[in-house]
């Protein structure tokens, strides 16, 4: 059994992640960190955990214990906590937060396994991709890959309130949230920069921007991307080599036809699907920002990285209904 530790365990990843692991058969929960609710039962707090767990948070970090931690921190967090606290070397690190996603001083692999999935296995340390980033990327991979991202591209994409974490703001409650739609940071999206740093991977180079128009939605998870890409290249030739990037992806899959967001909620897949109006491709992609936007793709990095099947614990169908 693989021995787990969770940092920040009271979010919504934090529960989430707890959720997937309590149905994993290679996983142990040995603790669920979180100074504030220390002693309270995980179920008092992911109240859709009850009758499914005993466990209670610990304000107390036995990593000697485990075989790997999540860091299910907001993002700056982590690099801060790092230098604060020691980590024993053969304890494996998968941060959900964004602070190891651009390479630098430091040995984190970025953990998108559709195009990392041999340095993903060989890691000690996983900085696993946002949410935005993993759809829009999912996208725009095999575009790259046919070396088609030439002029900059235009990427709109709505998540859900779960994306903005758990604790209350201005633009998360239900009366606000409820009934509306509103952009937020446009062009200058936190994700841009990993998203660039991956399709420049594929590709060889990036001269294009990616021009990303962030949405709020009025639902609780999800994210729905559109991204328009100019080229002459035949729709036949561009969908075939989507079908060939994505033949030996585990939960990235190509759809032959329109894709929507119920098709993916509660689940660790990411579905694709690509039309062509004249000269522009229009692609769709579609994650469920808690799963395949965060621990869900954390699980498969795990299982990667310890040698196990990369679905176990992870064979989830969609509530379509």
């Amino acid at each position: 059994m693989i021995r787990v530790g969770i940092l920040g365990a009271a979010g919504y990843t934090g529960g989430e992640l707890i959720r997937l692991l309590l149905n994993h058969p290679e996983a142990e929960i040995v603790f669920a960190n979180s100074e504030s609710n220390a002693g309270n039962l995980v179920s008092d707090v992911h109240e859709g955990l009850i009758g499914e767990t005993d466990l209670k948070f610990t304000d107390e970090m036995p990593f000697d214990k485990v075989d790997v931690v999540f860091f299910c921190f907001g993002h700056g967090k982590s690099e801060a906590f790092l230098k604060e606290h020691t980590i024993p070397e053969n304890v494996k690190i998968i941060d959900l937060a964004q602070d190891f996603r651009i390479k630098g001083n430091h040995d984190y692999v970025y953990g998108l396994p559709e195009i990392n999935k041999e340095e993903i296995q060989k890691a000690q340390h996983i900085a696993n991709p946002g949410c935005f980033a993993t759809c829009i990327q999912v996208a725009l991979l095999p575009a790259a890959y046919l070396n088609l991202l030439k002029e900059d591209v235009a990427v709109n994409a709505i998540t859900g309130s779960t994306g903005a974490g758990q604790k209350p703001g201005a633009t998360t409650h239900f009366s606000w949230r409820n009934n509306n739609l509103s952009i937020y940071k446009p062009f200058q999206h936190q994700h841009i920069a990993e998203i660039r740093q991956s399709l420049k991977q594929v590709q060889g180079y990036l001269d294009a921007d990616i021009d990303f128009i962030p949405y709020r939605g009025d639902f609780a998870r999800g994210i729905f991307c559109t991204a328009v890409v100019k080229t002459p290249a035949p729709v036949e030739d561009v969908i075939e080599a989507y079908k060939e990037f994505y033949a030996g992806a585990a939960f990235t899959h190509y759809s032959d036809k329109p894709i929507d967001l119920k098709q993916v909620v509660n689940t660790n897949k990411a579905l694709v699907h690509v039309e062509k109006y004249g000269n522009k491709l229009l692609i769709t992609s579609a994650i469920d920002n808690l799963l395949k936007g965060a621990v869900g793709q954390a699980v498969q990095n795990m299982n990667l990285m310890f040698g196990l099947d990369e679905t176990s614990g992870l064979r989830l169908k969609a509530s379509a209904f």
